[in-house]
């Protein structure tokens, strides 16, 4: 009877397949699905706009009026209800109405606008380099409710305590180049006499400074920890038992653009329950910032965003926010935030599109926030974890193994001037929104503009404001992935290159504590070492040929009595070699040490522990000298006015093919070759020395192609080799991102948008809304029409992003594609396709 009953409506209303097909598309239960369909079927249709328009005032909600132009709208808070609830069709909606949309969701909070702006910008300079106006002065910035000390020390205790650490840091690293370039002097042939020689020992003198002060850090670094810690520190197990203030708010906010959707919301997802788990919940709100460009990524992220909050009913507690005006980068995102929501707010926590953080980890920045009302900003320590292939499992040691050393003497040098490093931190919001509003530097070119490493100056400025900045290296639960191979990593250091070399400029700047001078000095020496270290190789290079093919100079000054008889000092050659090694390798020795004291099970016992050690650093040496060469050219570009397009990195682990390794690393090998040939034409015994740069840069192909490879990184896993605890017992909050991101679902794309019914409600639901029947814009309806007739090819990136942004354009689009004779065949298609 039922069959009998539907062939007879089908036959009476000549459009019931198109309708039929649209709701196939809705999670509809097979009642409500024939009662809608026998309602469009008595009213009848002349047309498929007809019988559409008649289709979507039969969902909605009686209460809202149809506009004739643009039935759709009508229906898109019944589409969306019906997609989160797909067996409680009559359910209304969960979500905020407003005047503007009668499907308002609640996507962002209310607006409450503060002006940020720069101040004192663009900065004056000043030769005063070691001081400080606003530190010399007693905190008279701060508003008058933050008149406190910057900690629970003693006033002033660790400020002179970092004064004459940095004077001994400064003088025993002075002391030991001093040596060092004298032994260097002693193995030239010439003793340093000559101009070829000169260069070659200044260049060693800048070198050697260099590498001494990691020597020292590590060292420094290794004894705190060793003694359990740094008496003038802010640390999370002091503050543990301060209680969070009931009014004190926290939006933990995430910058992000174009990234693996499903990633970063497993990871956002992790963080959120996680921190559910502490009770602390209500104290904080959750941002998505998206500065994403690409069309099928903004559909993305608002679907993810909808399916979150959906799983852990974050309505109203995690937003969305997509910027049109794509201004500063992250730093101007973030600068967005607090504008428009800023003053809500006494602290944010700000994560990259791969942080994770625990509950414990971010309660306890913001317990360290409220134990010290001096702090403007405190950084965690993010242990890296996450990735499967063979070069991130080595650097995800390296991290894990010798980083702890190295952030806790960072931090013996530093104290309340520390680093900041842009995510897995938290910020106290008011005067981070008074003094750390970031202008453009002043001229042309990539040393110009909008300043892209912000993280340095934003600290910097912070301090010279009179707030303190902290690394609170003893905080566990903070997490972050590296890149999955060498070439992904290069890419990123490229963008830090321009960044720390355009924050150079900002080197003399008036009023910046000296702490921050020298962050501003080593972010650049992080660079510009490499091209220093491949001119040193050149210039030693040149001196062996002039030794070689030259006839010897014995009378180098006026007036010599005796001559001088050049020579190369093995002895000597080898001991300077033997204590330049010592100083690379010895911090890494003493991170084992500590671990082998600590306990060793977690990275695989003592001697697996001692095994990847060596490996790693037999691998580091490998990478040094391909490392150098791409940051040399990347140094040399950025001066030669080569800027850059910033791309995310990959959040996956890829793998390098040949193709991209030859690319890439092609010239290396070919550079490797014709100096081990010179080399060994000029002197064969020389060639030994030489043969880890020149050997290195001739492998560098496959180094950079298994390196990548995923199961070698899972086979040496197997074999216990670079195990870090975070892979051995990962944290609650690891094993449930990778669980969620394997089971995220494909995500939609634009066509979906258009298309589907419950994407299209979901998108027009989140974009912006108009009041009343207010007309598309002309512009938005060329674009429209030209969709329709020649498909969503035809469209460019930024004409579809603007069309997901209007609500009115999108919905009207949608009904389009479904009832018009002149849709592509790509909608037409696309709509023929059964999604449930």
């Amino acid at each position: 009877m039922e069959l009998h009953l539907a062939a007879r409506l089908k036959n009476y209303f000549p459009y019931w397949a198109l309708c039929e097909r649209y709701l196939d598309r809705l999670p509809l239960t097979p009642q409500r699905r024939d009662a809608l369909l026998s309602q469009l079927a008595d009213q009848g249709a002349a047309s498929p706009q007809q019988a559409m328009a008649a289709l979507h005032t039969a969902l909605a909600n009686p209460q809202y009026p149809v506009d004739p132009d643009n039935p759709a709208t009508a229906s898109v808070g019944a589409r969306l209800t019906l997609s989160r609830h797909a067996t409680a069709a009559d359910d209304e909606p969960r979500i905020g109405r407003t005047a503007a949309s009668p499907a308002g969701l609640p996507v962002r909070p209310a607006i409450q606008r503060t002006t940020m702006a720069p101040l004192n910008w663009p900065p004056r300079f000043s030769f005063s380099l070691f001081k400080s106006r606003r530190t010399r002065l007693s905190h008279d910035r701060r508003p008058a409710d933050a008149l406190a000390e910057d900690n629970t020390l003693p006033t002033g205790s660790w400020q002179r305590a970092g004064t004459r650490r940095r004077l001994v840091l400064l003088v025993v690293s002075v002391i030991l180049t001093y040596f060092a370039t004298s032994a260097m002097a002693a193995v030239l042939p010439y003793h340093g006499q000559q101009p070829l020689e000169i260069a070659i020992l200044i260049l060693f003198a800048i070198l050697s400074s260099w590498v001494t002060v990691g020597f020292w850090t590590a060292l420094m670094g290794f004894i705190v920890q060793l003694n359990g810690g740094d008496q003038h520190v802010i640390s999370a197990r002091s503050a543990a038992d301060t209680p969070i203030g009931e009014q004190t708010r926290t939006a933990i906010i995430m910058p992000i653009c174009n990234e693996d959707v499903g990633r970063v919301f497993a990871g956002l997802r992790a963080t959120y329950e996680s921190l559910a788990r502490t009770d602390a919940l209500q104290q904080f709100d959750f941002f998505i910032l998206s500065d994403s460009n690409k069309p099928d990524n903004r559909v993305a992220e608002v679907a993810a965003w909808h399916a979150l909050c959906s799983a852990v009913d974050g309505f109203g507690r995690v937003f969305y926010r997509w910027r049109q005006h794509r201004i500063k980068r992250k730093s101007g995102n973030v600068a967005d935030f607090c504008r428009r929501w800023g003053k809500q707010y006494h602290y944010m926590i700000v994560l990259d599109a791969d942080s994770i953080m625990s509950g414990e980890g971010i309660t306890g920045l913001v317990r360290l926030m409220e134990a010290n009302p001096g702090a403007g900003i405190i950084q965690s320590a993010p242990q890296v974890a996450g990735r499967d292939t063979l070069y991130a499992r080595m650097q995800q040691f390296a991290s894990r193994v010798y980083g702890p050393v190295f952030v806790a003497g960072l931090h013996y040098w530093q104290l309340g001037e520390s680093h900041y490093w842009g995510h897995n931190a938290i910020l106290r919001i008011e005067p981070f929104m008074r003094h750390c509003a970031l202008g453009r530097l002043s001229g042309k070119g990539p040393l110009s503009g909008e300043i892209l490493s912000h993280d340095f100056v934003e600290a910097a400025l912070m301090r010279r404001a009179g707030w303190t900045v902290w690394i609170a290296y003893d905080l566990p639960g903070s997490y972050e992935e590296v890149p999955p191979n060498l070439v992904a990593e290069l890419k990123r250091d490229r963008r830090w290159c321009q960044g720390n070399l355009m924050n150079f400029r900002l080197f003399l700047a008036d009023d910046l504590h000296p702490a921050h001078r020298a962050v501003f000095m080593t972010g650049m020496a992080a660079y510009v070492s490499a091209p220093l270290w491949f001119l040193f190789l050149l210039l030693s290079t040149a001196q062996l040929a002039v030794h070689v093919l030259v006839e010897p100079d014995y009378f180098t000054q006026p007036f010599q009595l005796f001559p001088i008889w050049p020579q190369w000092d093995p002895q000597r050659a080898m001991a300077l070699f033997g204590a330049t090694a010592t100083l690379l390798f010895l911090p890494k020795i003493l991170s084992v040490i500590l671990i082998w004291i600590q306990g060793a099970d977690s990275f695989g016992g003592k001697l697996r522990l001692g095994l990847s050690m060596l490996i790693e650093s037999f691998f580091s040496a490998l990478l040094a000298p391909i490392r150098m060469l791409f940051h040399t050219s990347f140094v040399l570009n950025t001066l030669l006015g080569h800027g850059i397009q910033w791309k995310s990195p990959p959040r996956e682990d890829a793998e390098t093919g040949w193709r991209e390794a030859f690319r890439r690393h092609g010239w290396h090998t070919l550079l490797g070759l014709i100096w081990a040939g010179g080399i060994y034409w000029l002197r064969p015994s020389y060639l030994l020395w030489l043969l880890p740069i020149v050997g290195a840069l001739i492998l560098s192909i496959p180094i950079s192609v298994f390196s990548s490879r995923v199961s070698l990184g899972q086979r040496l896993r197997g074999l216990r080799l670079f195990l870090i605890p975070e892979e051995l017992n990962p944290p609650r909050e690891l094993r449930s991102t990778y669980e969620l991101a394997a089971q995220s679902p494909a995500p939609p794309d634009f066509i979906d948008a258009v298309i589907d019914p419950a994407t299209n409600a979901l998108m027009c639901a989140a974009g912006t809304p108009r009041l009343g029947h207010t007309p598309i814009t002309e512009s938005h309806t060329k674009w429209l029409n030209k969709a329709l007739t020649a498909g969503p090819d035809a469209l460019a990136a930024s004409q579809q992003m603007h069309l997901l942004n209007d609500s009115s354009a999108l919905s009207r689009l949608h009904f389009e594609v479904w009832t018009s004779a002149r849709a592509h065949i790509d909608w037409q298609m696309a709509s023929a396709q059964t999604k449930h």
